[in-house]
């Protein structure tokens, strides 16, 4: 565990943002996002790290502890030479080996997204099961946790961001939309159309899609937990979701944090 002047470093690294976040003193200090560039050299995140720190007026001495979670291999293997070179620690890196609190109960558990077993296990510990995590992200996941505790599959979906960007470059006339939901459902000119069937088309997509795993589990009180940037907008239109956690994954990687660290 932390103790209270000491600060625990969780990174995020997904396909479009990278997510920081300071815990230190029971509660996120610091919660920042910077572009994922993949090409990017272990001494560049440093001196993004460092600036991010002393905008806030702290420093990497604070920093006791780091955990990393990660989709993009290359850029993992470049944030552990980050952490051991410049904050002198090796972090905990979460992989579908990694003791995280959740049992992993698919076919396949070393092709689980670290992302996704992140989720499930903030989601036991912060609201319990059954529950479906919901990650607006680069794809939209939909993860399922069982009533006692296991990570169980779910689906990958692309984001809204991916396939409105999809639709834009394969078509000579479409332009980019912004991703709200239009006046009316009959769209009466071209941009209003492109939002009703990118948006409410999603909309539908999240709601068929949580019907159908519902249908599938066959719990009674099934949990809903979205996160993501736009999970606050789409809860604003569907009834499906029940919370909004933005921190999600954070906590996620805090916990697993402190799990291994109470093992050892």
């Amino acid at each position: 565990m932390q103790n209270g002047n000491s600060g625990l470093l969780a990174v995020d690294v997904g396909n479009t943002n990278i997510h920081f976040g300071l815990w230190r003193e029971n509660s996120w200090q610091l919660s920042w996002r910077a572009r994922t560039i993949a090409e990017k050299m272990p001494d560049e995140y440093a001196v993004l790290l460092r600036n991010f720190l002393s905008s806030a007026d702290m420093s990497y001495s604070l920093i006791t502890g780091v955990v990393i979670g990660s989709v993009v291999p290359p850029l993992t293997s470049a944030f552990v030479e980050m952490v051991q070179r410049y904050i002198g620690i090796d972090p905990l890196v979460v992989t579908n080996k990694t003791n995280t609190g959740v049992r992993i109960e698919i076919e396949q558990p070393e092709q689980a997204g670290a992302d996704r077993i992140i989720n499930s296990a903030a989601v036991v510990a912060l609201y319990g099961g059954p529950a479906i995590v919901i990650d607006f992200g680069t794809a939209t996941t939909f993860d399922v946790v069982s009533r006692d505790g296991a990570y169980s599959g779910g689906a990958i979906a692309p984001g809204i961001v991916v396939a409105h960007d999809a639709l834009v470059s394969r078509t000579a006339r479409l332009h980019k939309v912004d991703l709200v939901p239009p006046p009316n459902p009959i769209g009466k000119n071209t941009i209003h159309a492109m939002q009703s069937g990118i948006f409410w088309g999603y909309v539908s997509l999240v709601e068929g899609l949580v019907t159908r795993i519902k249908a599938s589990m066959n719990e009674p009180d099934i949990k809903v937990i979205a996160t993501g940037g736009l999970a606050p907008l789409f809860q604003q239109h569907t009834t499906m979701i029940d919370t909004i956690a933005p921190e999600l994954t954070l906590d996620g990687l805090r916990i697993i944090y402190e799990i291994n660290q109470n093992k050892q």
